[in-house]
Formats: structure tokens, sequence, C-alpha cells
């Protein structure tokens, strides 16, 4: 298996493109104007409390007030606010937490009211991005996440990643963060720590800690609301928390960013650092690695999928609604139930990487094709639950039910990624749009994989000129590679009289084929 990272850098923003086997897997944006990314610590004030939410509104600089419920609060609310104050006043220069005399938790069914008041001060954390309407979610449990450990301040708490399954390995990264963890602070321990040695922990570890004592520093002149603590760079963060044993290559197309990349990695994996490559060619770095037809394709309204079945994707206000169709095609099966669970299994690979590639959270109800087995049904549950074991959101998946349903949950925290897939009609028709031509090619591809199963003896392509000239230039064409995968001529002939989206296949006879 090989993961590639591909990175674009523009004046603008930065995208980041995972690869799995050259299949496009994760697709992110880093854009200049984005104020909040999930991490990001600001020092705030509360406007007001709402009892019948059991939840604040907080002022962290964005149009919509920030909601912090009480369940965000953290058991150590009253230490927190504290700590803020005597340091925000200056009373407080010793950052470390050792000495500091730690207050009572707050009542774990208590009320927002009695925990925070109104135009209090305090430290708080996004914990989701402002997502349509609403304004960010936020949380005053603090934690620094870095490589290995993720660092929580007024806490006492050693856990260990419930992915770590060795109970040998699980004492003993125990035992050792207990030893080099400063006093008044708790730690996380993560999945890529196992089998670490105590100096890679301790390093991960001082460098939260610096990270840490910089944020205190800032408390003392800090106006309000103000960001005292940011997240690493987007390309150091998605490193942080994806990178592994499993990647093959780091390819950049920007020199700066090259620099920070390949030191990155050469402090975290330094026998990995000669992956880390700079693009130099004059083809755009995502044409270069088929990403940019990836991203046409992936991202609209139907994904088409191996042997002619497709999804429709839809998203409402309140949830995801995404429906399996297997196609107009011919299959070896023996049986309608054989076929449905092949369409399923296909479709449920397919449905695991759509939702990490557009970033799909909130509830997602799949309908697939019904099946009367109960093997069956178990069959493509434990095949959906298999392929999404490699999502790094937090999710939920419920066995299908009688009607062929699976409902998903999956933890949303940023947007959903969106790419327009539709351009405008060149047809001339003010205010319209069409499907780009790359989605087209594909509708025909498929069309014409049917009929050459058919055995036509001469098989004629009739098409608006844009999309003959789209299927007949370069070297090699479009139909080129037809002719290479089905050993078939197709003759594509212009049809100026047909709108941009029109296309017909005709016979030897000159007569239409009906699919």
């Amino acid at each position: 298996m090989n993961k590639e990272l591909i990175i674009r850098s523009s004046s603008n923003n930065v995208d980041f493109a995972l690869l799995k086997d050259g299949r496009l897997i994760e697709f992110q944006k880093d854009e200049d104007g984005s104020n909040f990314s999930v991490g990001d610590v600001f020092l705030a004030k509360t406007r007001k409390s709402v009892p019948g939410l059991n939840a604040a509104f907080v002022n962290v600089g964005f149009e919509k007030d920030a909601f912090l419920h009480y369940h965000d609060l953290g058991p150590k609310l009253p230490t927190l606010l504290k700590f803020v104050k005597r340091v925000s006043t200056g009373k407080l220069r010793d950052y470390s937490l050792k000495d500091f005399p730690f207050e009572k938790d707050i009542d774990k069914n208590g009320s927002i009211a009695d925990a925070i008041k109104s135009n209090q001060s305090a430290l708080v954390q996004i914990v989701k991005e402002p997502i349509s309407t609403k304004g960010p979610r936020i949380s005053s449990e603090l934690s620094i996440a870095g490589r290995y450990i993720v660092l929580v301040p007024f806490s006492d708490r050693i856990s260990i990643s419930q992915k770590i399954e060795d109970k040998d390995e699980k004492d003993r990264l125990k035992r050792l963060l207990k030893s080099i963890t400063p006093k008044g602070f708790g730690v996380i321990v993560r999945t890529v720590a196992e089998g670490k040695k105590v100096a890679e922990l301790d390093r991960d570890l001082q460098n939260l800690y610096g990270r840490w004592t910089a944020m205190c520093k800032k408390l003392h002149k800090a106006h309000h609301p103000s960001k005292v603590l940011g997240e690493m760079n987007k390309a150091s963060s998605i490193l942080r928390d994806i990178f592994n044993d499993t990647f093959t290559s780091i390819v950049v197309d920007d020199e700066s960013l090259y620099i920070q990349i390949k030191d990155y990695v050469r402090e975290i994996a330094p026998k990995k650092e000669s992956i880390v490559k700079l693009y130099q060619s004059n083809v755009p770095i995502f044409e270069k690695f088929g990403i940019e037809r990836q991203i046409k394709t992936s991202f609209g309204k139907t994904v088409s999928m191996a042997k002619g079945a497709y999804l429709i994707i839809e998203h409402t206000e309140a949830l995801h609604v995404i429906d399996v169709n297997s196609g107009n095609r011919s299959n070896k099966a023996k049986n309608q139930e054989d076929t449905a669970l092949e369409v399923n299994l296909i479709s449920a690979t397919e449905m695991a990487r759509q939702l990490r590639l557009r970033d799909m959270g909130g509830i997602i109800v799949i309908d697939f094709i019904d099946m009367s087995s109960a093997d069956n049904r178990r069959k493509l549950f434990n095949h959906l639950r298999d392929e999404m074991k490699d999502d790094r959101a937090k999710h939920k998946i419920l066995p299908p039910s009688k009607f062929g349903l699976i409902q998903i949950t999956r933890q949303r925290v940023r947007p959903e990624m969106k790419i327009k897939t539709r351009e405008e009609n060149p047809n001339g028709i003010n205010g319209t749009e069409v499907e780009a031509p790359i989605i087209l090619v594909q509708k025909i591809a498929h069309d014409l994989e049917l009929i050459l199963k058919k055995d036509y003896k001469k098989v004629t392509l009739n098409t608006h000129p844009f999309i003959a000239a789209f299927l007949t230039k370069g070297f090699p064409s479009i139909r080129s590679k037809w002719y290479f995968e089905h050993k078939k001529w197709v003759k594509i002939l212009p049809r100026d009289a047909y709108t941009y989206l029109e296309y017909h296949f005709l016979d030897e006879n000159g007569k239409k084929i009906k699919l």
C-alpha cells in the first residue's frame, strides 16, 4: 500500500490531497481568510447564560457568538478561572501549576448559571469550526496536541489510546509518562506512541509544555477576545495526525513550505526525511498526479463506481441521504441477491472514501439495495465497518434495517468540503450551468461499455463539437484509451445542432442504439 501526500500552494490557500495507491481519499484546504481552526485557544468573555440550553454564549471574535455547553466546561473550571484571573492581573508568573492550589470540581449535573457568570474572562478552545449560520463550538477543558501525546492542564490522569491493544505496552507507557509528566498536568497517549522510547516522548512533552508557557505569557496584556494559542500550520498538523511508516512520498510545489515540512519530518521521523520532495515542473502538480480529474469526478451529486454502479448523494439541512444504484448493466451473478450483495460491497467501499473526502458529518442515511439474506446484511455491515477503520473522525454505524437502510453518525468539526463540478453553459444561455465535460465523458464511457458488450460491429458517437474535441484531441486521446481498453474504434462525429449534454450512439446502419 502506497500513501502519498500531495501539497499544492497558491497565493490564497494551500490544498492537501492524500492518495492511497493513487486514489484520492482525503482533500483539505487551508485558506488564508480562515480565522478559526480546531485546537485554537482564545481568551474570551462570556456574554450571557441560557439556562434553558444549560449553555453560555461567548464572544470569540466571530460574527456569531461561540456556543459553550455545561458538559464542555470541564470539572476543573473553577481552577481554570482562578488561574486565568491571577495570570491576567499579573499576580501569578509561575505557570508550572506544581504549587497552584486546585479548587473543588464543579457538579457533574449542575447549572451553567452557577458555574460561569456574564462578562467573565475564560480560556476556551475551538472544538468545532463555524458551520453554516452557527458560530464555533468551544470547550474550557483545554488540551494541547503533540505528535505522541496530548497535554491536559489542570489534570492528573494518564490515559492511553484504546487502539493500543497490548497490555504490557500500555503499562510501559503509563509508567514512563507518570515519571516525566509535570505536576498539575495530565496526558493522553496517542496511538503512534506505541513502541517509542522515553527520550522521544519526553521531547514531545517538553515541546507541549513550552507552548503552554508561551500561551500563559500572552495572557497578561491580551485584550478580549484574542487568540493566545494557535494550531501549528495546516501541513504540520496534518502530518502530526496522519503520518506513519506507510507513507511513501510527500510532494510539495512551494519551496518555503517544502523546507518547513522537511524540517518537521526530520524532527518526528528522521528516517523518512528523504520522502519529502520538491516538485519542479511546468505541469501543475495536481494534473501530474491525476488529482484534478479525481476531484471533478468525486464531488458531484452522482458518483460513478466499478461495474456500472453509482451513488446519488444529497445534502439536506438535517442529514445526508445517499442512494445506491446498480445501474443498467449486465451481470454474471446467478441471482438478484448476489447482484445486490456485490453492488452493496462496492458501494460501501466508495462510501467510506466519500465520507472522508467530503468530510461529511452529522447524520448520514444510506439506502443500500435490499437483501433478503441476514448473512449478506451482516457481511455488508462488517465490510463497511472495516472500510471506515482508517477514518479519524469519531463515528458510529448502526446495522442495516429491514428496509436496507444503514444509519451513520460522524463527528463534524469543520464545514463539509464542497467542490463545484458544474460550469457555465457554453451554449450561451445566460445564468445556466451544466456538468463539466469530464463528468459527461464519464457517463458516455459508462454507456459505451454497455454497448460494446452487445457486439455491435461499428459504433458511432454523435455529440456536441466541444465534447467531440475533448474526446479526440491530445495524445493519447480519450478515444484512443477506449480503443486500447475495448479493442474497438469508435467514430466520433460532432453535431452543431446538439445541446451541450446531448449525445447518441449509432450502429453500423446509422440507427440510434437504445440502452
